[in-house]
């Protein structure tokens, strides 16, 4: 009887460590709703340009300053950040604190939520623009 009770147990602790990584990863949907707000500088998909501000297509594991034809900030060019998801949601929550120097003016996204969303949202895109 004692081990059916701590082989439940341990089922029960290791579905609930998986359900907890699955909302880590963040709602793409809610995302591309927050996004919203960076869409006045930044765009993401396959007709993306540079605008204001870089597009965001393959964002993941680019180094930081790296998209061709955007005159970045020499802040942002010698970061050595090389974007996933914790270096993203770091750098979104404040962006001057975490690259004094950035041309970014944007105040940040302070809700953990938001932050894991947008990545979400982003993350689909690769550097052709086109969903993964």
């Amino acid at each position: 009887m004692r081990t059916i009770s701590l082989l439940t147990f341990a089922a029960s602790v290791a579905f609930a460590a998986s359900a907890g990584q699955a909302s880590a990863a963040g709602d793409a949907a809610a995302g591309e709703k927050v996004f919203a707000k960076c869409k006045a500088c930044h765009q993401v998909g396959e007709t993306a340009k540079n605008a204001v501000a870089p597009h965001l297509n393959g964002v993941e594991g680019r180094k930081a300053g790296s998209v061709e034809g955007y005159n970045y900030s020499e802040a942002d060019k010698n970061s050595g950040i090389v974007w996933d998801e914790a270096s993203f949601k770091e750098f979104i929550k404040n962006p001057k604190a975490k690259i004094p120097g950035t041309k970014m003016i944007f105040q940040g996204l302070p809700n953990d939520a938001d932050q894991e969303n947008v990545w979400a949202y982003l993350v689909q895109f690769g550097p052709d623009g086109k969903k993964k």
